[in-house]
């Protein structure tokens, strides 16, 4: 008779790995740097991967910013870091990458919360507000793909991409100019499958999440107009808004070793929209 597989019962089925089990959130001795990491999805991002442990840069173009929000991280014993990017700039990525692999010994989880929205009607696009919106939207993550990858696969130990899409990836919005940014999001998404399927061999993993209207400074005004409330809440399955720790938790998920089998995915953080629309 030949024995099972070490780890399995019966050559067949394997017995479960408690230890890995209990670790399946855990970021102890990873880096990660968060591209736009102090908006407040960013923000909550940021705390999140650092709570489970990971040495986390945040990453923006304003550096007091990712300063202040690395210092108040630090504050609660955990490793954080900052640096100012430009996004836009493919050799400003190249540098800031670099940099922060260089110090953190290898980078490890990439996180891009860089995204901007300039509302033109479709009468209205100016050919500079959607070339600013390319190169933020999707531009970006293209070059700050490339940059993690290229240190990921020379470290040789895997890695995880992150990009943060939106709704708008998958569905146009009637009454509302967003031809360039869901143009962008609708591009993200087959550039976070590319890229997942060619960097599959390296053990690197690259997904989004992709979450509808979340509770932010941004938002909050809008949600004080009963109209636009209204509307908001009546097409959302759930019934309200979401909070930014609601899309933190799932890219923490994602980083980990939680998510060492998805690639190539989009996980709608939308409280059903995407399901019934």
């Amino acid at each position: 008779m030949i024995a099972p597989e070490q780890g399995q019962r019966d050559g067949r089925t394997p017995v479960v790995d408690l230890a890995r089990l209990r670790d399946q959130f855990e970021l102890r001795g990873k880096t990660a740097l968060v591209a736009g990491g102090y908006g407040a999805l960013g923000e909550a991002i940021c705390w999140a991967l650092a709570i489970r442990g990971a040495a986390v840069t945040v990453a923006g173009p304003r550096a007091e910013k990712a300063e202040a929000l690395a210092g108040a991280i630090r504050g609660e014993g955990l490793l954080a870091g900052a640096v100012a990017l430009d996004a836009r700039d493919p050799a400003a990525i190249r540098r800031v990458v670099d940099g922060v692999a260089a110090s953190g010994g290898g980078l490890d989880i990439l996180v891009n919360c860089v995204g901007i929205q300039r509302e033109q009607s479709i009468l209205e696009v100016t050919p500079e507000t959607f070339d600013l919106m390319y190169e933020t939207n999707l531009r970006a993550a293209m070059f700050l793909g490339q940059a993690a990858a290229r240190h990921q696969i020379a470290a040789g130990r895997g890695g995880r991409q992150i990009h943060l899409l939106s709704v708008r990836s998958q569905l146009g919005l009637r009454g509302r100019g967003y031809s360039a940014y869901c143009a962008t999001k609708g591009g993200l998404v087959m550039l976070v499958r590319q890229h997942a399927v060619e960097l599959a061999p390296h053990g690197i993993t690259v997904n989004g999440v992709a979450p509808t209207f979340i509770r932010s400074d941004r938002i909050a005004p809008h949600m004080d107009r009963p109209a636009f409330r209204d509307f908001v809440l009546e097409r959302n399955p759930l019934g309200r808004i979401g909070d930014p720790i609601e899309v933190a938790g799932p890219v923490v998920a994602l980083a980990a070793d939680a998510g060492s089998y998805i690639t190539g995915q989009v996980v709608y953080i939308d409280g059903g929209v995407t399901a019934c629309q």
